[in-house]
């Protein structure tokens, strides 16, 4: 956790802006017995990482989370107490596991908000959920549709250990080159469609729909690899990682490319230019329709510092 806020803090400093979260955890960062000492401890690393985010003179505030136990777990209410209680401002949203209906999440935010009004704090807390079985996957509109819910992300292992042996150890990876007929994470069928339904589901409800992590962290061309079918091919918008080497390869796979840069910019200056009238751009018509799309290449370029400082879109984004 603490190598993970440092990268942050450097990447911040580099590009200009925060350009991944990290979430501190209490599922299964704590030692059983030792959850209410861990969760004073995450408490403490949010708070500090606050305040040092404040020493970066471009005010690129740190974007921390925490991963408290599932609502149904003894520890959730002092996670919750604890965390929200003593850092809930230095958060950028609580991450909820196992989330498996809209009442684990009613019963969540209220607990959240009982502590977030305790502490005289004005809005409210985002709310992040893992889908982590085949009971969520089959209710994943629903809970994507929870107006309290900001992002759901897939909880890949917890998936495949919950079908008790139906699915592949091999469903939790990634293929090697050698063993192309082993199911693995992006070619298992019941994996491929909880990712395609969690990532519709999102779309649908206008939520952030976040990718599970890639184990072989070794592999950072196959984290690429794993990020960029991920982004392309299933719609994900984020992506977790599980060590910090992982994050450039993961911010690289999910940046668009300097060409795709370029064409956004060139078309959406020269649509501004003509108040958004049709235009022609290198020989293929663009209207509004288009515009909308090039518009979210440019805002992907933004935040992930891919933007050039140069770059005539660069006036969209000040102030």
């Amino acid at each position: 956790m603490v190598k993970s806020l440092a990268l942050q803090n450097e990447l911040a400093r580099q590009y200009g802006t925060c350009v991944f979260d990290v979430t501190l955890d209490c599922e299964d960062g704590a030692p059983v017995g030792g959850e209410v000492d861990h969760a004073f401890m995450v408490a403490a690393l949010a708070n500090q990482a606050y305040l040092a985010s404040k020493n970066i003179a471009n005010g690129a505030v740190a974007r921390v989370a925490a991963r408290v136990h599932p609502v149904n777990h003894p520890s959730f209410e002092s996670d919750v107490e604890i965390i929200v209680g003593r850092a809930g401002g230095a958060l950028c949203h609580l991450m909820l596991p196992k989330v498996e209906s809209v009442a684990d999440l009613d019963r969540a935010v209220s607990a959240v908000d009982s502590v977030w009004r305790a502490a005289d704090r004005s809005g409210f807390l985002a709310i992040h959920a893992l889908i982590e079985s085949p009971l969520a996957v089959q209710r994943v509109a629903a809970i994507a549709a929870h107006p309290r819910v900001q992002s759901l992300s897939f909880g890949l292992m917890d998936f495949v250990s919950a079908h008790g042996g139906a699915i592949p150890a091999s469903a939790m990876g990634l293929s090697s080159a050698d063993s192309g007929a082993e199911f693995d994470q992006f070619n298992h069928p019941l994996v491929v469609r909880a990712k395609l339904d969690i990532s519709s589901a999102c779309h649908a409800a206008g939520k952030v729909p976040s990718h599970c992590v890639v184990t072989e962290f070794k592999d950072l061309a196959a984290v690429e690899t794993a990020a960029r079918r991920a982004s392309q091919a299933f719609g994900y918008t984020r992506m977790w990682s599980i060590h910090p080497d992982q994050i450039r390869p993961i911010l690289s796979a999910f940046s668009p490319r300097d060409d795709e840069i370029e064409l956004a910019s060139a078309i959406i200056c020269a649509a501004k230019a003509i108040a958004w009238a049709p235009i022609s751009v290198r020989g293929k018509l663009h209207d509004r329709a288009s515009y909308r799309y090039f518009w979210q290449v440019l805002e992907r370029a933004h935040q992930t510092a891919r933007l050039g400082h140069d770059d005539p879109a660069q006036a969209f984004f000040v102030g």
